[in-house]
């Protein structure tokens, strides 16, 4: 069975009428006869009665009718359904970032989506790069906000660079400046006190190898926390932490930069390469590397 012989057996029973289903369908009255006729051979049995003037339904037919009336309001349901997907009326994104940048550029990027296209729903997941990363692999996420290079090249994901983000010292205001110079050396913190991420963490990384190039083990007073409960260690004292520029502005704490060259680390958006990203979710990427432009645009020099 095809739609269309559904669509004109339908109409013939609403009209009982060949001639007037042919009109209401724009179609030529012979066309309508031949979808009928393909349709009766392809079940096997008449549908209608004909008589002179007269046109009712057989048993068949009349079995037939809800069958077939449930199929096309499915089938208009479902077309109704893909062009509001298409045309971003709804849908669905599942977005991976990052502890930091759920702190920081996340909620302003959702924002900003979500203005445009109200209907479709967002899907946040919170996580360290390695986990994004094989989240990402294994298709639970459509796109993730990941940093490189800690892990190199993932063969499984196509990734695009969207910032370079200054990585920085905040501590206590409270508490004496770490050097009396305005920019601190990585081997500043050779005697200080560090609040410190947990396993698994990207800025936990980045902190211990760089202590580790410059020759000395850091010395951690509390470690274990995300992005939140690490300021809050920050700020009672218990020690300074290295954290991204823009966490470090929104903290209230005391900021402190490396000198040159400074560390950094790198953001992009990855998908699975062999998986093509939905067009909600390319839309996304794309508020994404917008905002990160004019985040660049802003604090340029």
């Amino acid at each position: 069975m095809q739609l269309r012989q559904l669509e004109s057996f339908v109409s013939v029973c609403d009209t009982r009428h060949f001639t007037r289903s042919a009109q209401a369908l724009r179609v030529a009255q012979p066309s309508l006869s031949q979808q009928i006729r393909s349709l009766e051979r392809d079940l096997g049995t008449q549908l209608f009665h004909r008589t002179r003037g007269n046109i009712t339904l057989t048993d068949a037919g009349e079995r037939l009718l809800p069958f077939a009336r449930r199929i096309l309001s499915d089938a208009e349901s479902a077309r109704r359904e893909v062009q509001e997907t298409v045309q971003l009326l709804r849908g669905r994104v599942r977005l991976g970032a990052t502890p930091s940048l759920c702190a920081s550029i996340v909620p302003d990027v959702l924002r900003r989506y979500h203005d445009r296209y109200p209907g479709i729903e967002l899907f946040v997941d919170e996580g360290g790069s390695r986990d994004l990363i094989r989240k990402l692999s294994d298709g639970v996420l459509d796109l993730a906000l990941i940093i490189t290079p800690s892990h190199g090249v993932v063969p499984s994901l196509a990734t695009t660079q969207l910032l370079r983000e200054e990585l920085v010292v905040v501590s206590s205001p409270d508490q004496p400046p770490m050097s009396q110079r305005q920019r601190l050396r990585i081997t500043d913190l050779r005697h200080a006190s560090l609040v410190m991420f947990r396993q698994g963490y990207d800025l936990r990384e980045f902190t211990i190898a760089a202590c580790h190039d410059a020759g000395f083990e850091p010395r951690f007073t509390v470690e274990g926390g995300e992005m939140d409960a690490v300021l809050g260690y920050v700020r009672a004292g218990l020690g300074a932490a290295i954290v991204p520029s823009m966490v470090a502005k929104r903290s209230g704490l005391r900021v402190t930069h490396f000198v040159k060259p400074t560390m950094y680390r790198t953001i992009a958006v990855g998908h699975h390469k062999d998986a093509a990203p939905t067009r909600a979710a390319l839309e996304l990427s794309a508020v994404l590397s917008e905002y990160m432009q004019n985040m660049q645009t802003s604090t340029a020099p």
